[in-house]
């Protein structure tokens, strides 16, 4: 069975992420970018993948990367989930990583020159190191094995319209399903418009891409594949980015009822919110195991990670949601102001609660794999 308490080197990892984080990427300054209509921070995305490199987590170290596994990018989607960083971390270093694998694998790994094995190897490798950022060109709120929207590749070039890409607007390569293969798009290129979307969550924008007659090399010619591994690393892992937000959520509204005082008494004295509290701390302690064992069957090539990925999925999205949705109640009139950071939480919670698959879709992925289904 495996272990999924923290090791040491992940517990050293988080650590220096949050000491990161906590010097480029606090409330203040996430708040004030957001309002700026441009809220990736490329230089702590900079700072993150080149300097740290926990862009490259899990590139194999023959293709440029870390070598490490899904747990170690597990704890750094933690402590961003915490921060609410605005970042690419979630598309670019999982969705987009694990999709491009999925073409090195499948065409054989050690393909020749100029294949399209190959091309994803080297575009895994220009990912790996920060400087490059990718996008699965798919909705954020597609599933995992559901059905997805493709584009038309015709003449040597794409045609058509994907709406609802997450991070799009950042993005150096988009990864573009059509016609049954997988295809990657320069975004500067004649041919290709980003149009950003409105978002909720303004740390992660959704963006509309056009393709007329756009330039694109081949990666592989099964997208299927690549699209369903990518987005069932990105399902796994964004529970554990909810993980880090309902925790964040929990730690500071239990900080703050201790601070505020009602009738002369510290309202988190009042047996009311202490059980309110406790509930979430039960449930936030839950996610956490759910989110390790997801990442951890990932991690380890479990034959359960399928399962994993549905459970981790369907408990920690109303989690997180009820998490952030309790700060902003218990922390009162501050709660409701734009100046403190809750309500990014909030959308942040409301926004991933669809991403990769709603918890009701992630419970019906369940029963079937378990063969539960309902009569």
């Amino acid at each position: 069975m495996s272990d999924l308490l923290y090791s040491e080197e992940e517990e050293a990892l988080r650590s220096a992420v949050r000491g990161l984080l906590a010097d480029r990427c606090d409330a203040t300054a996430v708040l004030a970018r957001v309002e700026t209509g441009r809220p990736h921070d490329r230089e702590l995305w900079k700072a993150l993948g080149d300097g740290m490199g926990l862009a490259g987590l899990l590139v194999p170290e023959e293709l440029g990367g870390q070598g490490a596994t899904h747990r170690e990018a597990a704890v750094v989607l933690e402590e961003l989930g915490r921060a609410v960083a605005p970042v690419p971390y979630l598309t670019s270093a999982v969705v987009a990583t694990e999709a491009l694998l999925a073409c090195v694998e499948g065409e054989g790994g050690g393909a020749a020159e100029g294949s399209p094995a190959a091309e994803a190897a080297e575009l895994l490798g220009a990912m790996a190191c920060g400087r490059t950022v990718g996008a699965l060109a798919v909705g954020f709120a597609a599933a995992p094995g559901a059905p997805f929207v493709s584009v038309r590749h015709e003449g040597g070039a794409l045609h058509g319209e994907l709406t609802g890409i997450a991070d799009a607007s950042c993005a150096d390569v988009l990864l573009v399903p059509a016609d049954g293969a997988l295809y990657a798009v320069d975004t500067d290129q004649d041919g290709v418009t980003v149009t950003p979307q409105t978002s909720l969550d303004l740390t992660r924008p959704l963006a509309t891409a056009t393709f007329d007659a756009a330039h694109a090399r081949a990666l592989t010619r099964n997208a299927d594949a690549a699209v369903r591994r990518g987005l069932r690393a990105g399902a796994a892992l964004l529970a554990s980015e909810q993980l880090g937000l309902a925790d964040w959520c929990l730690t500071e509204t239990v900080r703050y009822t201790k601070e505020r005082h009602q009738f002369n008494r510290p309202v988190g004295s009042f047996q009311a919110l202490k059980h309110r509290l406790a509930q979430l701390w039960l449930e936030v302690v839950n996610t956490r195991a759910a989110a390790r064992n997801a990442a951890d069957a990932l991690a380890s090539g479990s034959q359960d990670a399928d399962v994993a990925t549905a459970l981790a999925q369907a408990y920690a999205s109303p989690v997180a949601v009820r998490a952030a949705e309790e700060a902003l109640q218990l922390h009162g009139g501050i709660g409701m102001t734009w100046e403190h950071p809750v309500h990014l939480c909030l959308k942040r919670a409301k926004a991933d609660s669809i991403g990769c698959g709603t918890a009701g879709r992630h419970r019906e992925a369940l029963a079937d794999l378990v063969d539960l289904r309902a009569p």
